[in-house]
């Protein structure tokens, strides 16, 4: 990546950002790899300044630690941490439907792309395409916060569900994808939410913070299973 005269700083700063967070989620960072500013704008030939902005950028959304003496590093999220975030998530989404008529404000016409973003995810889901997954499902909750009247919530909702995934995407990739592990309820939730029932929207969320539970329990489970004095030594496995 070079600079050109039509390229600004804060443009540069938000491709490296964007570039940075595709290979999070793509799972080809990995949780606790360290790099520093010099290392990065090497590798995108690039001065230093919009590369650590756009590390204190990611690092500001939560993907990334930063120390002062070893640079950057990809964050290490817990099996606790992806239970707090799916209890949020929730927690938020059920509040903004408690009294929708001030909270939320439904655009029909930017449901036709919302259905588009359901179909595409549900499917890639039940093909295994992790990628297109992640990147569908993203433009799916990204698209519905949009509707969401609070700017702050919408930006909370859309951080939380791209560190899910950063939490989510090495222990698919390492463990494999199935119905067990994967929340295919994008189409019924979005449907609710074009119909204005509520009671179906919190149905949907509920649907969704259980999976995420079950999915923790079966983590926890397994890694003490892995961690325990004498265990024997076997793959992975969400059952």
């Amino acid at each position: 990546m070079s600079t050109s005269g039509g390229v600004t700083r804060n443009t540069l700063r938000q491709q490296i950002a964007d570039a940075l967070r595709d290979e999070v989620l793509a799972g080809r960072l990995p949780p606790g790899r360290e790099f520093t500013v010099k290392q990065i704008a090497e590798q995108y030939g690039v001065s230093a300044t919009p590369v650590r902005e756009a590390l204190f950028d990611l690092s500001a959304q939560g993907l990334l630690a930063s120390d002062q003496h070893r640079g950057f590093q990809v964050r290490e999220f817990t099996v606790a941490d992806y239970r707090a975030m799916a209890e949020a998530r929730a927690l938020v989404v059920e509040g903004l439907f408690r009294n929708p008529a001030e909270r939320v404000a439904v655009r029909p016409e930017a449901l036709a792309s919302i259905r588009r973003r359901a179909a595409e995810a549900v499917r890639a889901a039940k093909g295994g395409d992790l990628d297109v997954l992640i990147g569908y499902d993203l433009r799916f909750w990204r698209e519905l916060g949009q509707f969401v009247l609070n700017p702050y919530i919408a930006d909370f909702l859309t951080k939380l569900r791209v560190q899910a995934w950063v939490f989510a995407v090495h222990r698919l990739r390492r463990d494999g994808m199935d119905e067990d592990v994967l929340w295919f309820g994008h189409e019924e939730l979005v449907e609710a939410i074009a119909r204005g029932d509520h009671e179906q929207v919190h149905a949907a969320m509920h649907s969704y913070y259980a999976h995420a539970l079950a999915w923790a329990d079966r983590l926890e489970a397994g890694e003490a299973g892995r961690n325990a004095p004498d265990a024997p030594e076997s793959p992975g496995h969400c059952a």
